[in-house]
C-alpha cells in the first residue's frame, strides 16, 4: 500500500488540527513499514523520582499510531483510538527524548491495529510496549483493505 501522507505533509496535519502538543512531537521517519516519533522531554514530563511519567509514554504510542494510520488512509482528523494496552517494562531516561517506533499490523476499512515500541533515545532496549486499536470513520477509505500478510512488521 502506497502512503498518501509523508513526514512533511504528516507534520503540518499535527500543526494545523493538534497545535496544542504539535511541537511536543517530531516525526523522524515515515516508511511503508515503520514511522518513527520522537517526544521532546520537558520539565513537564517527568515525574518525581526522576523518570518519564505513564501517560507521557502513552501519549507517545498514541501519537505513533494515529499518525501511522494518517500516513496510510490520508488526512482523517476523526480516527480515534479505542482501545490500548501498554506494558512499562523499564525505566525511562529522564534526560534524553524519547522515540515510539509504531507498526500497523492490520488496516482495514474501519479499524486499524498496530504495536509501539518506546525507546530512551539512544538505548537499544525499549522501556514500554503498547498495543492500539483506531476507529477509522465511515467512508473515509476508499482503496480496499490490504490483504492479510501484506503488511509486514
Amino acid at each position: 500500500m502506497q502512503l498518501k501522507m509523508d513526514r512533511d505533509d504528516l507534520t503540518g496535519f499535527m500543526s494545523d488540527h493538534f497545535p496544542q502538543v504539535a511541537g511536543d512531537y517530531s516525526i523522524e521517519k515515515v516508511t511503508k513499514d515503520v514511522l518513527s516519533v520522537r517526544l521532546h522531554i520537558f520539565d513537564r514530563n517527568l515525574r518525581p523520582g526522576g523518570t518519564v511519567s505513564g501517560p507521557s509514554m502513552f501519549s507517545l504510542a498514541d501519537v505513533a499510531i494515529y499518525l501511522s494510520v494518517q500516513s496510510r488512509i490520508g488526512p482523517v482528523a476523526l480516527a480515534v483510538t479505542t482501545n490500548c494496552s501498554i506494558d512499562f517494562l523499564s525505566r525511562p531516561r529522564a534526560d534524553r527524548d524519547l522515540i515510539g517506533e509504531a507498526r500497523l499490523l492490520k488496516l482495514g476499512r474501519s479499524l486499524a491495529v498496530g504495536d509501539v515500541l518506546v525507546f530512551s533515545e539512544g538505548d537499544g532496549a525499549p522501556v514500554a510496549r503498547a498495543a492500539l486499536t483506531y476507529s477509522i470513520p465511515p467512508g473515509t477509505r476508499r482503496d480496499p483493505p490490504a490483504p492479510v500478510g501484506q503488511i509486514s512488521l
